[in-house]
Protein backbone atom coordinates (compact mmCIF):
# COMPACT_ATOMS: atom_id res chain seq x y z
CA UNK A 1 0.00 0.00 0.00
CA UNK A 2 1.47 3.55 -0.97
CA UNK A 3 0.49 6.36 0.99
CA UNK A 4 1.52 9.83 0.11
CA UNK A 5 1.24 12.76 2.82
CA UNK A 6 1.12 16.57 1.81
CA UNK A 7 1.67 19.71 3.38
CA UNK A 8 2.80 23.02 2.60
CA UNK A 9 6.28 22.87 3.31
CA UNK A 10 6.50 19.20 4.49
CA UNK A 11 9.00 20.21 7.58
CA UNK A 12 6.52 19.41 10.60
CA UNK A 13 3.31 17.99 10.55
CA UNK A 14 3.67 15.76 7.01
CA UNK A 15 6.70 14.63 8.55
CA UNK A 16 5.25 13.33 12.14
CA UNK A 17 2.42 11.86 10.17
CA UNK A 18 4.63 9.51 8.01
CA UNK A 19 6.87 8.71 11.44
CA UNK A 20 3.40 7.50 12.79
CA UNK A 21 2.44 5.85 9.95
CA UNK A 22 5.65 4.03 9.61
CA UNK A 23 5.53 2.89 12.92
CA UNK A 24 2.34 1.25 12.58
CA UNK A 25 3.33 -0.77 9.72
CA UNK A 26 6.90 -0.85 8.35
CA UNK A 27 5.29 -2.90 5.51
CA UNK A 28 3.48 0.52 4.10
CA UNK A 29 5.50 2.92 1.44
CA UNK A 30 5.19 6.02 2.99
CA UNK A 31 6.39 9.04 1.71
CA UNK A 32 5.68 12.77 2.27
CA UNK A 33 6.13 15.76 0.72
CA UNK A 34 5.05 19.74 0.41
CA UNK A 35 4.21 22.16 -2.74
CA UNK A 36 6.76 24.62 -1.01
CA UNK A 37 9.56 21.79 0.70
CA UNK A 38 11.27 23.88 3.07
CA UNK A 39 14.45 21.44 2.44
CA UNK A 40 14.59 20.80 5.82
CA UNK A 41 13.37 18.82 8.86
CA UNK A 42 12.02 21.09 11.84
CA UNK A 43 13.88 20.46 14.90
CA UNK A 44 11.23 20.66 17.16
CA UNK A 45 8.90 17.87 15.33
CA UNK A 46 11.90 15.72 15.24
CA UNK A 47 12.56 16.62 18.71
CA UNK A 48 8.98 15.66 20.16
CA UNK A 49 8.89 12.56 17.84
CA UNK A 50 11.89 11.07 19.38
CA UNK A 51 10.45 11.85 23.13
CA UNK A 52 8.00 8.68 21.98
CA UNK A 53 11.01 7.17 20.23
CA UNK A 54 9.99 7.62 17.03
CA UNK A 55 12.80 8.40 14.94
CA UNK A 56 12.27 11.23 11.55
CA UNK A 57 15.18 12.43 11.81
CA UNK A 58 16.57 10.92 8.44
CA UNK A 59 13.55 12.02 6.69
CA UNK A 60 13.86 14.38 4.00
CA UNK A 61 11.62 18.02 2.70
CA UNK A 62 10.43 16.56 -0.66
CA UNK A 63 8.79 18.51 -3.24
CA UNK A 64 5.64 17.24 -4.20
CA UNK A 65 6.61 17.32 -8.30
CA UNK A 66 9.02 14.05 -6.96
CA UNK A 67 5.93 12.05 -6.80
CA UNK A 68 3.39 13.38 -9.49
CA UNK A 69 4.14 10.75 -11.54
CA UNK A 70 3.10 7.71 -9.63
CA UNK A 71 0.30 6.01 -8.71
CA UNK A 72 -1.12 6.42 -4.68
CA UNK A 73 -3.42 4.21 -2.74
CA UNK A 74 -3.80 7.39 -0.39
CA UNK A 75 -2.87 11.03 -0.45
CA UNK A 76 -3.56 12.76 2.58
CA UNK A 77 -3.46 16.59 3.39
CA UNK A 78 -2.64 17.40 6.31
CA UNK A 79 -2.83 21.39 6.46
CA UNK A 80 -4.77 23.14 9.04
CA UNK A 81 -6.35 26.58 9.81
CA UNK A 82 -8.28 28.41 7.64
CA UNK A 83 -5.39 30.73 6.35
CA UNK A 84 -3.48 27.75 4.92
CA UNK A 85 -4.13 26.36 1.58
CA UNK A 86 -4.05 22.42 1.34
CA UNK A 87 -2.04 21.32 -1.71
CA UNK A 88 -3.71 19.56 -4.36
CA UNK A 89 -2.18 16.43 -6.22
CA UNK A 90 -2.98 16.12 -9.97
CA UNK A 91 -1.57 12.36 -10.06
CA UNK A 92 -3.29 9.23 -10.11
CA UNK A 93 -4.51 8.61 -6.74
CA UNK A 94 -7.55 5.85 -5.89
CA UNK A 95 -8.42 7.58 -1.76
CA UNK A 96 -7.73 11.51 -1.09
CA UNK A 97 -8.22 12.03 2.52
CA UNK A 98 -7.79 15.25 4.75
CA UNK A 99 -6.67 15.20 8.33
CA UNK A 100 -6.22 19.19 9.61
CA UNK A 101 -4.09 19.99 12.07
CA UNK A 102 -3.08 23.44 13.18
CA UNK A 103 0.85 23.96 12.83
CA UNK A 104 3.29 23.96 15.63
CA UNK A 105 5.55 26.49 13.98
CA UNK A 106 3.11 28.80 14.26
CA UNK A 107 3.14 29.30 17.87
CA UNK A 108 4.04 32.25 19.78
CA UNK A 109 5.03 32.15 23.33
CA UNK A 110 7.25 31.16 25.92
CA UNK A 111 9.27 28.21 25.30
CA UNK A 112 7.04 26.00 27.44
CA UNK A 113 3.80 26.76 25.67
CA UNK A 114 5.73 26.42 22.20
CA UNK A 115 6.79 22.88 23.18
CA UNK A 116 3.49 22.10 24.65
CA UNK A 117 1.71 22.81 21.38
CA UNK A 118 4.34 20.61 19.41
CA UNK A 119 3.07 17.75 21.35
CA UNK A 120 -0.18 18.60 21.64
CA UNK A 121 -0.57 18.62 17.62
CA UNK A 122 1.68 15.58 17.84
CA UNK A 123 -0.32 14.04 20.11
CA UNK A 124 -3.22 14.72 17.61
CA UNK A 125 -1.79 13.32 14.64
CA UNK A 126 -0.93 10.29 16.13
CA UNK A 127 -4.79 9.62 17.40
CA UNK A 128 -5.92 10.84 13.75
CA UNK A 129 -3.41 8.46 11.84
CA UNK A 130 -3.70 5.91 14.46
CA UNK A 131 -7.64 5.84 13.64
CA UNK A 132 -6.84 6.00 9.82
CA UNK A 133 -4.97 3.14 9.75
CA UNK A 134 -7.21 0.57 12.18
CA UNK A 135 -10.19 2.04 10.23
CA UNK A 136 -9.05 2.13 6.35
CA UNK A 137 -5.44 0.60 6.34
CA UNK A 138 -6.00 -2.76 8.44
CA UNK A 139 -9.61 -3.01 6.75
CA UNK A 140 -7.88 -2.98 3.35
CA UNK A 141 -5.09 -5.11 3.75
Amino acid sequence: MKILILCTGNSCRSQMAHGFLQSFDSSLIVRSAGTEASGHLNPKAVEVMKEIDIDISHHTSDSVDLYLGEEWDYVITVCGGANEACPAFTGKVKHRVHMGFDDPSHAVGTPEFIQGEYIRVRNGIREGFLKFYNEQIKQAQ
